[in-house]
């Protein structure tokens, strides 16, 4: 489940899937050459095509080496054993450590094209001559994460684009399926998915997700899935997000706000502090990307003080983007079951 917590006042489009300006002439176009086909570093390995979730198929004469992604998108292609060499997205925090949406990539060897929401550096990307671009998108097929709306034809003209459903509110897909897509696209550039490293992930990830079927059955406690901004403390609907959809159908007792935001897609309802313990939760599952406020940052806040999971510590770290790789899902699948198994029952 996805959201920028700074965009409150700018609707759905520009909440979930971001805005912002930068235009280019189409003489940024003749810059996409970027370097000479045998200095790209991709082997001429035959005809490469992927269909995505779009129906859109992207084709090139070779196996991509030069391929722009967004951060989270690189993290779980850089997972399964494909390198991302350019990224755009929340890839860095101010003090140079890769986010939590970097995962294990090597965020110093990385072209960044844009590290904030609203920010996409067209002329630097046009001069690279990407072969492909990679993003995510939310419902609307048309909307690509993370990529400004005043950009995105600019962006999208200069090199296939391969998009992933990351809720598709037709299939209402999970969790489970959308790392599923990422490890056919991994597959696609040369992924090994039977190697060593990706059996062991994909091993984990399997027990990672029935020691939570198991904890949620031994110790049902209400959860609640949330974000902390200053001025707002959102409730998000489980019903929304791929991961928390996977998470009720493993047994997790997740919280159905019940006035949901229809103006910003029903991914949450809008809470001020003084109204944040609208909903009795045993356990918080609080959104641990940057933009949203941590419990370090939240020790002034009166009413998070005063809520009883804060009280008692039942506080796990959310990744409201999730990771779709196996191993790097696993980790935080781990978390949220041990954090249910330990959590006590408040109400």
């Amino acid at each position: 489940m996805a959201f920028d917590a700074d965009s409150v006042k700018i609707g759905r489009r520009g909440l979930l899937a971001g805005g912002g300006a930068l235009g280019v002439t189409g003489a940024l176009a003749a810059c996409g050459g970027g370097e000479d086909e045998s200095d790209s570093g991709a082997e001429s390995t035959g005809p490469w095509e992927f269909i995505d979730d779009r129906g859109e198929t992207a084709e090139l004469d070779r196996v991509p080496a030069k391929i722009v992604a967004f951060t989270g998108m690189a993290a779980a292609l850089h997972d399964f054993g494909v390198e991302v060499p350019a990224v755009f997205g929340p890839t860095t925090n101010e003090d140079g450590s890769p986010t939590t949406q970097a995962g294990n990539l090597p965020v110093d060897e990385l072209e960044v094209f844009g590290n904030v929401f609203g920010e996409f550096d067209v002329e630097a990307y046009a001069a690279y001559g990407p072969e492909v671009f990679m993003s995510h998108y939310y419902i609307d097929p048309a909307a690509l994460w993370y990529v400004p709306e005043a950009s995105a034809a600019d962006i999208t003209g200069l090199a296939p684009v391969v998009a992933l459903s990351a809720n598709d509110e037709a299939l209402s897909n999970t969790l489970d399926q959308v790392i599923g897509r990422h490890a056919e696209l991994a597959e696609s550039l040369g992924a090994d998915l039977e190697s060593d490293e990706n059996t062991a992930s994909r091993e984990r990830y399997d027990a990672a997700v029935e020691a939570l079927r198991a904890a949620a059955a031994a110790n049902p406690v209400k959860v609640l899935a949330c974000a902390a901004a200053a001025d707002t403390f959102y409730a998000s609907s489980p019903n929304m997000g791929n991961d928390t959809r996977f998470f009720l159908e493993l047994g997790v007792d997740i919280v159905v706000p019940d006035a949901l935001d229809a103006a910003t897609g029903s991914y949450f309802e809008f809470l001020s502090w003084e109204n944040a313990d609208k909903y009795d939760a045993d356990l918080l599952l609080l959104d641990n990307r940057v933009q949203s406020l941590q419990p370090d940052q939240l020790t002034d806040f009166p009413t998070w003080n005063a809520l009883p999971a804060v009280q008692e510590g039942q506080i796990v770290g959310w990744e409201a983007e999730p990771m779709y790789s196996y191993g790097l899902a696993a980790a935080s699948i781990e978390a949220l079951a041990e954090a249910i198994t330990n959590a006590k029952k408040l109400f």
